[in-house]
């Protein structure tokens, strides 16, 4: 009897390459019940909490990435950097000698590039799944060695040997399809026929969003059909909940548990453009005003948004359109006053959807495995 498929996953350092991993352990699960999963990761990233609440083991490799600042502290992490990278290999050589996978899966993030390295030096098959419209450095060196690399954009595919690749889309959480607005509008306590604007900026907030946001929610209320949910990150709620007067349209909150409700609530959605919230945009075919994060690597974020707008699924403002008031909040009177124009955003954004991504790249790592 064969033994059961065994996948390692390596993504970390932020949500974005952690989440998609897990969906695609999850849906490997749904299609192999048998299947051995596991993860490799940073001890000090988001990964280490996230993998083990979602049911999977997590093996340590350490590593990290090149300090592009000069400050001193930058410079002492880069000294560090090549005992570190060893370290790192060495690991993930064990660990892939260990564990002996049939495939290793890579969704970005540091940890990918010598976990999936040292896979290839095994001769073990590696996956690639790229979540942004610009591929980065990690997953530009690996695809010349991987056997499939699953993106998420179209404009991915110019970073890749075009045979090898596929147009996935990102891994979302199921829970974000087929939304109710009903029930979401009485999660939020909001009118049924109330136009709804959402801004978040993550976890730990957006400090330029919420600036913008501050400059303008007085003019926004100003209509008495208009309601906001605005989502400050934990860094800024204190900040703002002391700044910013109660109103009885306004719901200012530090987290969004129930980002599904928020979605199905909303007319109008204005974020980042990191390359998850992009998907959940699309599969909750939510139109939205992005603004791209210029601080990122390879300035990533203005590429996405700027591929959801070729399309025609959001509009694009960028960091020195908010500078003034009125480029920040025209627009948004602007897309709110035109449901015409944001239902044609919407049903772009759905154009562009992949709900089945996490289950299509699930099904395509099993196939490589002979």
């Amino acid at each position: 009897m064969s033994r059961p498929i065994r996948v390692l996953l390596a993504g970390g350092g932020t949500g974005g390459h952690v989440y998609p991993a897990i969906a695609i352990a999850d849906a490997l699960k749904d299609l192999a019940p048998d299947a051995v999963i596991a993860f490799a990761g940073t001890k000090d990233r988001i990964e280490w909490e996230a993998v083990p609440k979602a049911g999977y083991d997590i093996h340590p490799i350490t590593v990290s990435g090149l300090q592009r600042s000069l400050s001193l502290e930058s410079l002492k992490r880069n000294l560090k950097f090549p005992f570190k990278l060893a370290t790192g290999l060495v690991q993930s050589w064990r660990l892939i000698k260990g564990f002996d996978p049939d495939v290793v899966v890579g969704t970005g993030g540091y940890v990918s590039g010598p976990v999936l390295r040292m896979a290839t030096l095994q001769g073990k098959p590696i996956v690639l799944q790229e979540q942004n419209a610009y591929a980065g450095v990690t997953n530009k060196l690996l695809g010349q060695k991987a056997k499939r690399i699953h993106v998420a954009f179209e404009e991915a595919k110019n970073y890749f040997p075009a045979d090898k690749c596929v147009l996935s889309g990102n891994p979302t959480r199921k829970i974000l399809q087929n939304p109710d607005r009903a029930t979401a509008r009485k999660h939020w306590n909001l009118p049924e026929n109330a136009t709804v604007l959402l801004m978040f900026g993550g976890s730990l907030g957006s400090p330029v969003l919420n600036k913008a946001m501050q400059r303008a929610y007085d003019a926004l209320l100003k209509d008495e059909n208009l309601y906001l949910i605005w989502q400050t990150g934990k860094q800024w709620y204190d900040r703002l909940l002391a700044e910013v007067p109660a109103h009885p349209r306004l719901r200012l909150l530090k987290y969004l548990d129930r980002m599904e409700l928020a979605y199905a609530a909303s007319d109008l959605v204005v974020c980042r453009a990191g390359a998850i919230s992009c998907s959940e945009l699309m599969v909750t075919g939510s139109p939205a005003l992005l603004i791209p994060s210029p601080h990122v690597a390879e300035d990533h974020q203005t590429k996405n948004a700027r591929a959801m707008e070729k399309a025609g699924a959001a509009q694009v403002l960028s960091e020195a359109d908010l500078q003034t008031e009125y480029g920040f909040l025209a627009t948004i009177q602007h897309l709110l006053e035109t449901p015409a124009e944001r239902n044609q955003m919407r049903l772009a954004a759905l154009q562009l959807a992949k709900p089945n991504a996490a289950r299509d790249i699930a099904k395509d790592i099993i196939n490589l495995i002979p």
